[in-house]
């Protein structure tokens, strides 16, 4: 327990908390598009790194390399879609519907985080029962769920596609909120004018 522990406070060291940091220095140099999309690509490239060669990884003298990987696969989680899939949907929504599909988002985003923490607990499993963890039924192994979340974030990059770049425009541009209320103007003003008799 406590090796493990140390292992997880060494990846968060090393992968999670620099990601963090990288994204509040670089993301209105580079842009919220680019850091999403470049952090779906790297996780997906490195979740197929562990993956296709697992049983490499597994051999004792190549742990460490295993650990950087992953480290490096959180790394890029947070300095990618962990970061953007908070700061986006706060910026692209119109006024009006801001607050509440934000809410919506963010719920969806603590959703399938719990299906994914415990839907891979149960998926890397072995597919042996008598070598499954107590309480646990067969799954169809850590390769497999790898490769599995390799593809997930391989569809996350693609989505990103449809995500507007919101870095150096406001708000009202964004949304087109100002074309609305320049059109409504517009119409007022030829409502208002007087036709000469």
């Amino acid at each position: 327990c406590f090796r493990i522990a140390k292992a997880q406070t060494l990846i968060a060291l090393c992968g999670t908390v620099p990601g963090y940091w990288f994204t509040v220095a670089l993301i209105d140099i580079i842009g919220r598009f680019t850091i999403q999309l470049v952090g779906f690509i790297m996780m997906t490239i490195f979740m197929f790194a562990l993956a296709f060669p697992y049983h490499h990884w597994t051999m004792k003298e190549n742990r460490i390399g295993f650990l950087v990987m992953y480290s490096l696969t959180f790394f890029f989680a947070n300095f990618g879609p962990n970061s953007t899939t908070f700061i986006v949907p706060a910026e692209i929504f119109p006024a009006r519907l801001r607050s509440t599909c934000h809410g919506i988002s963010a719920a969806a985003g603590k959703a399938g985080a719990i299906v994914g923490a415990f839907g891979f607990l149960y998926a890397a499993q072995n597919s042996d029962p008598s070598k499954t963890d107590p309480g646990y039924p067969p799954g169809f192994g850590v390769k497999n769920s790898l490769i599995t979340l390799g593809c997930i974030n391989f569809l996350g990059a693609l989505l990103t596609l449809l995500v507007p770049e919101p870095k150096g425009k406001s708000l009202e541009e964004l949304t087109g909120e100002n074309e609305i209320e320049e059109d409504g103007a517009a119409v007022e003003h030829q409502t208002n004018r007087t036709v000469p008799v």
